[in-house]
């Protein structure tokens, strides 16, 4: 197997269904209390890429992307509609998100996005930047850098100082793979094609 960094057609993938899932075990007890304890420590995102299928060039791009994944077997990338940037919007700044602090001694950062703020906000791995998207500050000011388009590493020549701020914005896929191995294809007119279910999964790096 093996992740071939090309994007799903990307008007099917606007039209689809899904968002990120959790894995949490709830334990009802006694006393009517719970106890919950989340198995996983990053959230894994489904989509349903059947409901953005509108027409027969649709489900004819579909289909030579799928067979050339072999089905399940290959990964690739996915944007999705509402979450592909650092800003939350397609502008995206060096200040975005802080991806780590300075020591002098490290100069390797991974990309990061952050939700939420208040209580625990969490920390989500970006692992696939879109290349030449991303830019890079030290201390607010830009800096030179290079980013690994397929791990989200992004590796200074130089380290930054100790205790200097290192932000970063980007734009950003999904990594994916097909979570099943037949298509299932109606055709409901000369030019409409539907594919009821399409389901995609993010492939955990």
């Amino acid at each position: 197997m093996a992740f071939h960094a090309v994007r799903f057609p990307l008007g099917v993938a606007l039209g689809s269904r899904g968002g990120p899932e959790r894995l949490t075990d709830v334990v009802t007890l006694a006393s009517g209390r719970e106890q919950r304890n989340s198995r996983w420590a990053q959230s894994r995102r489904r989509y349903n890429a059947g409901y953005g299928i509108k027409s027969r060039a649709d489900m004819q791009a579909v289909l030579a992307f799928f067979e050339e994944r072999r089905g399940r077997f290959h990964g690739f990338l996915w944007r999705d509609g509402l979450d592909f940037s650092s800003s939350g919007t397609g502008v995206v700044t060096a200040l975005d998100q802080a991806i780590g602090t300075g020591d002098g001694v490290t100069t390797v950062f991974q990309l990061v996005k952050r939700y939420g703020a208040s209580f625990d906000p969490h920390v989500r791995p970006i692992t696939k930047p879109v290349a030449g998207s991303v830019v890079v500050a030290v201390d607010g000011v830009a800096a030179e850098f290079a980013v690994d388009a397929l791990t989200g590493l992004v590796t200074f020549a130089v380290a930054p100082g100790d205790g200097a701020a290192i932000t970063a914005g980007f734009l950003f896929d999904v990594p994916v793979r097909f979570d099943i191995d037949r298509l299932d294809i109606e055709l409901t007119s000369f030019d409409a094609a539907d594919a009821p279910s399409l389901p995609v999964i993010e492939v955990l790096q």
